[in-house]
């Protein structure tokens, strides 16, 4: 495509939630934390490698009989609470500002667990309740 030489009206993509297809045999409950797959399809937080955290789903989507694609799940990225993992991977204060990785679709790790998780998203706060997570795709893929 050449550069312009004219005026363009060029789409913009506005709101805070997004929709992506789910991935083959998957069930992804609301409020679950999202991933996506090396192959670009939505998947619920696990323990996985190739991953990447998207955001929270605000819906319920069971694709469970279902081939990739065959249905779309809403997600929101944001700051949302998860989980904190346990002994050696609970994550506290210490670790605001680092990568957090899923351990499942409600929990959060302060360590890859030896490179078998995927990143989350980005540690913003520590409570008595769990951890706050910054989940943005692209923020997340760049740290």
């Amino acid at each position: 495509m050449a550069a312009l030489s004219q005026d363009r009206n060029t789409p913009r993509l506005q709101g805070d939630v997004f929709s992506g297809a789910v991935a083959a045999s998957t069930t992804i409950y609301a409020g679950a934390l999202v991933m996506r797959n090396a192959a670009g399809y939505l998947i619920e937080g696990q323990t996985a490698t190739g991953l990447v955290g998207v955001g929270r789903a605000e819906e319920r989507v069971d694709n469970g009989s279902g081939s990739n694609g065959d249905l779309n799940a809403k997600f929101r990225p944001g700051i949302f609470r998860f989980g904190n993992s346990a002994s050696a991977d609970e994550i506290t204060i210490a670790e605001i500002g680092d990568v957090a990785y899923a351990v499942d679709d409600q929990t959060v790790a302060k360590t890859d667990g030896s490179s078998s998780r995927s990143p989350a998203g980005i540690i913003v706060d520590v409570d008595a309740q769990g951890v706050w997570v910054r989940i943005d795709e692209a923020l997340t893929k760049a740290s």
